[in-house]
């Protein structure tokens, strides 16, 4: 394992840890939080701790870590309540990461006003993971965004290079519908 890159790892966790506990914490942004801002907008406020964070982040152990345009990175702990019966940590977590860098890649691409749904997710579970890897990252990447699609790829690394999973997503982009910037989510 690569100590040096483990320890930045741990450092840019511990920051945005940070930042998070300074925020509104798990939940749902409210119309008027979101309405005039880009996706890209949205998403480093949510790391700025600006805005609430999605409450399976903390159910699941993991948390948003950077985005980029096109780009996000999360960081998750595969600890032992992740376990399969088998004793490695159970596949709908390594989904549920590599699907959370994927959609929220796409959304640093989504303009004002506008959304986007999973249509599809591919996973591909090379190795198997156990509470031995400390942390393992998730690093999705659009591949196109376009009026009606948009198709991302992403990758579950450990801190040694190791690669656990891979993933790509095709995703449905639409028009949201116009609420006031009053109304409050439900």
């Amino acid at each position: 394992m690569t100590t040096a890159l483990l320890d930045t790892w741990l450092h840019e966790e511990t920051e945005a840890n940070r930042l998070l506990a300074a925020g509104p914490g798990p939940g749902v942004a409210t119309p008027a939080q979101v309405a005039g801002r880009n996706g890209l907008e949205l998403m480093q406020a949510m790391l700025r701790g600006e805005l609430p964070y999605a409450s399976i982040a903390r159910t699941l152990d993991f948390m948003l870590i950077s985005v980029a345009e096109g780009t996000a990175v999360f960081q998750g702990i595969p600890g032992p309540h992740l376990l399969n019966p088998m004793g490695t940590i159970h596949g709908g977590w390594f989904a549920t990461l590599l699907d959370s860098a994927l959609g929220c890649a796409v959304h640093t691409r989504m303009l004002a006003g506008r959304g986007y749904t999973t249509a599809e997710l591919s996973v591909n579970i090379v190795r198997a993971l156990t509470p031995q890897v400390p942390r393992v990252r998730a690093i999705g990447k659009v591949l196109h965004c376009g009026r009606q699609l948009a198709t991302a790829d992403a990758q579950l690394v450990g801190p040694d290079g190791t690669l656990y999973a891979h993933a790509t997503t095709t995703c449905l982009v639409f028009d949201l519908p116009s609420r006031p910037a009053s109304a409050t989510a439900p």
